[in-house]
């Protein structure tokens, strides 16, 4: 399997992982409205994740190769949407905004954990 693809493999699994472990620890240990701010921002991100994942995939794969223009279309779409549910759920006083803050920080977490890992296997190749 190549690099990309394990990455993208275990960030995709990842972001759900930190996302349940994160509103589990959420829910048990914090205010309830810094609870569901980690819940409402992980989703957020998560499902934009994944939707422009199949975007890519669907652009990238011949034989129906799409406009790079369809691509920023739909990238700034659900950027939009995703401005006008974070603005609704911190108008609105249902969540709070730091918890918003962590819940979106999931992807980011796992990307990061994503390179942790690859870098520490070239490390170990190289030591050997």
């Amino acid at each position: 399997m190549k690099i990309q693809e394990r990455i993208l493999k275990f960030v995709t699994r990842t972001n759900w992982v930190l996302l349940v472990v994160a509103s589990a620890l959420g829910l048990a240990f914090l205010p309830i409205d810094f609870a569901k701010g980690i819940i409402y921002g992980g989703l957020i991100v998560t499902i934009n994740f994944h939707l422009l994942s199949r975007t890519l995939k669907k652009a990238l794969t011949p034989p129906h190769l799409s406009s790079h223009n369809v691509v920023l279309a739909k990238y700034y779409f659900r950027f939009f949407v995703s401005g006008i549910i974070l603005l609704f759920l911190i108008q609105g006083h249902y969540v709070a905004p730091l918890g918003l803050f962590v819940g979106l920080s999931v992807v980011v977490a796992s990307i990061f954990m994503a390179t942790i890992l690859e870098v520490s296997k070239l490390l170990m190749k190289e030591a050997v």
